[in-house]
């Protein structure tokens, strides 16, 4: 039972005698964080995660302890019940949390691993608030937007910067707002900013502008009218972020900065990027990162020789862009390949890669929903590389199945990520081993030769997703194995899984007797985790999603050994050397 006395004292500003209700963390000291708050208007997906994370790492950049948080509209706990061709990818972090793409971006461009922290849904909120309010947490109050949802979305923002002791929290509104569903972060915070008191938050509205080819000119009511409607929400944006097909011009930007208040030196242009990795350098040329640290008054607090060391060396990075000398060509054989976001994380491994190896890295998207062992030479004749990505469900299975076979015979460099893997085991137990019915129980339930099925301890995990195998784990590695050198000679790696089934222990022995590698596995378990094929230029797959772990200037080593497989192949006289060697290179 608990005791009202302590519960009074655990949260003061709950009572009923007050109207104030902003329970603060214990130890969090108001104006030391600060905030800056990322809306979109007009429409959604104009790279508001993109956006906030190239400034995110400028301040990063300067010394500044940063952190970021995407906070979602859905009613949905997480994002990993979500179709891709909806919302993209699900990028899941260490800790299993399932999320948004976007913090694929903020890992990737601040090189952070983040937490379930750095992430919340109207569903979390709004199931904390309940869970709250049958424990008696709200003495009796009638319980309402305001102040107890908005309430609870400050107390998480708060949470996050007390417990990482950020400088400057990036916190990142999804969809637009104009939403419903946004209508109550956006009063959150609309009284953050009240609460903290002046120079604590800065608002930054990421806007579109609209350029009919019909009319040949630039239009920013839209944009107007978007802007508007966050000011109607007693919020006074102090940058404008104008996302634009062209540069924005300079009669488009007056009209914005007169009907919003903003000086046209806050009001920005950001046109379309070949690479968001020279969006800081965009950012940075408009002095932005400066803008920022003013209207926050924390000029003090940023380290400049630091600022020169870690731009220095980002610049050494992105200066490798568009002088690759070689061109290749990857194909993706997938079922979502209709909407790129759904890979987004293996492109951008993919771009890791070639860029530490002097490669163009060019994408074929094949569907293979469609694809034979009849017609499977067709539709790879024009790759030097194949990745067989993750994806549930049965459609196209057979098809990543055949192009698994025709790369194992014709020596095409391959890598399998998740379902990748299992179809490789099946493809190599029906054509090497003689299991002409092996097959996983997740596309045929009742197979006799199941060499993919949900191990006997996941079985006992009813809920769903309760018996997904979930964020990072351990992999020892074979000492004798490509991949131990492909991963620096580590006998133990972290990679990071979202998968319920498994090779079946049973067929581990027939597998291995017939030539199959397995190079890694969970320790003391039976599960196998990698896998690899001797006398292959470039065989390999893994139970587990590498490309979440890759990093601008930390290249994935799965992919970059895919990459240079590829190079080497499709470029035999060059004196480049072996793929082992060009990973080691670039994997310095």
């Amino acid at each position: 039972m608990i005791d009202k006395n302590e519960l009074l004292a655990k949260v003061s500003d709950t009572s009923t005698e007050s109207e104030y209700f902003s329970p603060i963390p214990k130890g969090y000291v108001k104006g030391k964080t600060k905030y800056v708050i990322v809306m979109g208007t007009v429409m959604s997906g104009l790279g508001k995660g993109i956006f906030s994370s190239c400034l995110a790492k400028l301040m990063q950049d300067k010394g500044l302890k940063v952190t970021p948080i995407k906070l979602e509209g859905y009613l949905n706990i997480d994002s990993g019940t979500l179709n891709p061709f909806r919302h993209g990818e699900v990028f899941v972090l260490d800790d299993g949390m399932e999320t948004d793409m976007d913090l694929g971006t903020y890992e990737r461009m601040l090189d952070q691993n983040l937490s379930k922290d750095n992430f919340s849904t109207s569903g979390q909120i709004y199931r904390s608030i309940l869970d709250k309010e049958r424990h008696g947490d709200y003495l009796g109050r009638d319980v309402q937007m305001i102040p107890h949802v908005t309430g609870e979305v400050k107390y998480r923002l708060r949470t996050l910067a007390h417990k990482t002791q950020s400088d400057i929290v990036f916190v990142e509104i999804g969809g637009t707002v104009g939403d419903l569903e946004n209508a109550f972060y956006i009063e959150a915070m609309r009284e953050l900013a009240y609460e903290e008191g002046p120079n604590s938050c800065c608002f930054v509205a990421l806007t579109y502008i609209l350029e009919p080819k019909i009319l040949g000119e630039q239009k920013s009511k839209a944009a107007q009218l978007g802007i508007k409607q966050l000011m109607q929400s007693g919020i006074q944006p102090d940058i404008i972020a104008c996302r634009a097909a062209n540069e924005v011009n300079e009669k488009a930007r007056q009209k914005i900065s007169v009907f919003s208040n903003v000086p046209i030196s806050r009001v920005v242009s950001l046109a379309d990027s070949a690479s968001i990795y020279q969006i800081p350098a965009m950012l940075r040329e408009c002095g932005m990162d400066f803008e920022v640290l003013r209207l926050l008054h924390i000029e003090d607090r940023i380290d400049l020789r630091k600022e020169r060391q870690q731009w220095a060396t980002w610049c050494d990075f992105t200066d490798k862009m568009g002088k690759e000398k070689y061109d290749i060509t990857i194909g993706i054989t997938g079922k979502y390949t209709s909407v790129r976001d759904s890979y987004a994380s293996i492109i951008n491994a993919l771009e890791h890669s070639g860029i530490a190896l002097g490669c163009r890295v060019k994408i074929s998207w094949i569907d293979t929903s469609e694809i034979t062992d009849k017609n499977v030479g067709e539709h790879l004749k024009d790759v030097d590389g194949i990745i067989v990505p993750g994806g549930f469900g049965t459609r196209g299975t057979e098809g990543k199945i055949s192009c698994i076979k025709h790369a194992r015979l014709n020596n095409i460099p391959f890598l399998g990520i998740c379902l990748g893997f299992q179809m490789a085991v099946i493809e190599f137990a029906r054509n090497v081993c003689g299991l002409k019915k092996a097959n996983s129980t997740e596309i045929e339930p009742e197979c006799t030769q199941a060499v993919i099925d949900i191990l006997p301890e996941q079985k006992k995990i009813e809920k769903l997703g309760g018996n997904m195998r979930l964020g990072g784990h351990d992999i020892e590695i074979k000492t004798d194995s490509i991949a131990f050198k492909l991963f620096g000679h580590h006998e133990t790696i972290r990679m990071r899984f979202r998968h319920r089934y498994e090779v079946d222990p049973k067929y581990i022995e027939t597998l291995e007797n017939g030539g199959l590698i397995f190079s890694g596995k969970a320790p003391n378990q039976p599960i196998m985790q990698i896998l690899e094929l001797s006398g292959h230029p470039y065989f390999m797959a893994t139970q587990s999603h590498p490309c979440l772990t890759s990093r601008p200037m930390r290249p994935q080593p799965m992919f970059t050994g895919l990459v240079a497989a590829a190079r080497s192949a499709k470029y035999p006289d060059q004196k480049i050397p072996q793929f082992l060697q060009a990973v080691e290179i670039a994997c310095k």
